[in-house]
């Protein structure tokens, strides 16, 4: 039997959920031994009147256009069973995000073709798209998307869908990372490369770090962490074909 292209390599998937399951799934094909170890985790908003208030203006038809940016804010969707009614297009930022709107039973009128937030503000800077937004997101999330697209003429409102929180690692964990028995890191946000770099930091010279895209780069970089590979697209599956390429190369 063929060796695999990973065999052997064990990453660290500093996620948990059904992203962390399908990278790990993924992973395993190649021969990698993925390890699970989620460093963020998520909680209700801070301030429930006002996502409260968002989302009855929401459904009552006061938006031309909602913008989704993850997976964690569809949860929160279903989990105020939010209608989102007919005269509101939905816009969703990355593939992940896309799939969990689709099968909480939302549809997607609007992906950006990079499946990023600055993707998203180019695109609509050279449509005809106007009116009110109204952009759900975390509460640590970067100003891009509402800084972009406020810079469009739009409408936005921004209203904190949830907070997102560390998760310590174990000592078993950590003592892997410094040791230099993790090979490989998948950052999959910069929520994800601030709790490595406050608990993992300094990494073992030869440990890859590898980023989901080139605004997760940008984040891991001023965090602190040397960025090793950058996947061309916001996906899973782009991470992984990206640290392929690296690993593989000759």
């Amino acid at each position: 039997m063929a060796a695999k292209p990973l065999g052997g390599l064990r990453v660290l998937v500093p996620r948990g959920g059904k992203w962390g399951d399908g990278i790990a799934a993924t992973l395993r094909t190649l021969g990698a031994t993925p390890v699970i170890a989620p460093m963020i985790n998520f909680a209700s908003a801070d301030d429930g009147a006002a996502l409260a208030n968002a989302l009855h203006e929401l459904q009552d038809g006061q938006f031309d256009w909602i913008v989704i940016t993850s997976a964690t804010t569809v949860d929160v969707f279903v989990g105020h069973r939010v209608s989102i009614p007919s005269t509101t297009r939905i816009a969703a930022v990355g593939e992940t995000t896309g799939a969990a709107l689709q099968l909480a039973g939302y549809r997607v009128d609007f992906t950006p073709s990079d499946n990023s937030a600055r993707g998203l503000v180019a695109q609509w800077g050279t449509s005809e798209i106007s009116g009110r937004v109204l952009v759900p997101q975390s509460d640590v999330a970067e100003p891009t998307l509402v800084s972009g697209l406020g810079g469009l003429g739009l409408d936005v409102q921004f209203v904190s869908a949830y907070r997102t929180v560390g998760v310590p690692v174990s000592d078993a964990v950590r003592a892997d990372v410094a040791s230099g028995r993790i090979a490989a890191i998948m950052v999959s946000s910069g929520s994800v490369a601030r709790q490595i770099a406050a608990q993992l930091a300094p990494l073992p010279e030869g440990t890859v770090v590898a980023c989901i895209g080139p605004r997760t780069a940008f984040d891991a970089r001023a965090a602190g962490l040397a960025v090793d590979v950058i996947a061309e697209e916001r996906s899973a599956d782009s991470l992984v074909a990206a640290l392929l390429e690296h690993v593989v190369q000759p």
